[in-house]
């Protein structure tokens, strides 16, 4: 049985990694009786920590919001994790943070036990990050923008569109969205009177926030799925839908989400959204899937694939040709 000191830090671990556990569950993972975790949730409490608890059959406890932060135990792969997150974010593409990640990893690794810090070297020293060139996002609008969603409040912002055109919009955020190295808001706009998709790099201005709301259902079914039928169907002139013959796991990993809208019709069927500036780019694109595909529509994209192929049996009979005699003779 744990010393009481070394339980009371076991017991701020697991009110830490859980919202809510019963008396009869931390009383099992401490192995002492719950009359001891009454006594020690009291002794947590005069130390300022805001162990929140219910009676009867269904209570138990809570670690609540307090003024101040208090100490974050962690276990050895959760330190790691966190460890390798924050170097990631000196560098990532959210402005603001480079600062705030470094001194919060300083602070980390001078406590990392040996063994740790020479696992998170190891794991930094082998990853090599190559600069997207996207737009950085200001984070302090970041983490405005993901609170009021949360908390399902109206805000109001200035924003540029893909045109450069200024507008002043107020929606009602319902989910941030992050997608290869851009992040966009899901929100109801109110003027307009529908979703719509944000990059949150456009907004340029600090977002207001307004009164609360009744959170609407997300067309498409969810935030992930919204935004790739917005970032990768909607906005193009083009737009097609296919069959795949190859299971939606298998598909998923060759196309990413930002290419277009994934949908599972059987276990080895798949049906595709997707959207270009052209049809002959889409064919390419489809082409690269690696899988057979039947057009659904639009009927044009056949007559393009078709030229497409003819062109690369083409080029494939003109190459097989000069490989075998080079110089007109064969070698």
């Amino acid at each position: 049985m744990l010393e009481t000191s070394a339980r009371l830090l076991r017991l701020l671990s697991l009110l830490q990694s859980r919202r809510f556990w019963s008396g009869a569950e931390l009383s099992a993972e401490l192995e002492v009786t719950e009359r001891s975790v009454r006594r020690d949730v009291d002794r947590l409490r005069s130390l300022g920590y805001p162990v929140q608890g219910t009676a009867g059959v269904a209570g138990g406890y809570a670690l609540g919001a307090g003024g101040r932060m208090p100490p974050l135990l962690l276990e050895e792969d959760e330190a790691t994790a966190v460890a390798v997150g924050l170097r990631i974010a000196a560098a990532g593409p959210v402005s603001g943070m480079e600062e705030v990640a470094l001194r919060a990893l300083a602070k980390l690794e001078q406590l990392l036990p040996t063994r740790i810090r020479k696992r998170v070297s190891t794991l930094h020293g082998a990853v090599v990050s190559v600069p997207s060139g996207a737009p950085r996002v200001d984070a302090e609008v970041l983490t405005l923008i993901a609170t009021a969603s949360r908390d399902l409040q109206q805000l109001q912002f200035s924003y540029g569109d893909r045109k450069q055109r200024a507008s002043t919009r107020q929606v009602e955020p319902h989910g941030v969205v992050h997608v290869g190295s851009r992040w966009y808001l899901v929100a109801f706009d109110i003027e307009r009177e529908d979703f719509r998709t944000f990059r949150i790099d456009r907004v340029t201005s600090k977002p207001r926030l307004g009164k609360r709301f009744t959170a609407r259902a997300i067309p498409h079914g969810d935030l992930a799925s919204y935004v790739s039928q917005s970032i990768s169907v909607d906005v193009h002139a083009q737009k097609a839908r296919v069959l795949f013959h190859g299971p939606l796991e298998t598909l998923a990993q060759r196309i990413p989400a930002s290419a277009g809208r994934l949908t599972a019709v059987s276990e080895t069927q798949c049906q595709f959204e997707t959207g270009g500036s052209d049809l002959e780019w889409l064919a390419l694109h489809l082409a690269w899937a690696g899988v057979a595909f039947e057009v659904i529509e639009p009927r044009e994209l056949v007559d393009v694939l078709d030229s497409l192929a003819v062109r690369l049996q083409s080029a494939h009979l003109t190459s097989a040709t000069r490989a075998v005699n080079p110089k007109g003779t064969r070698s």
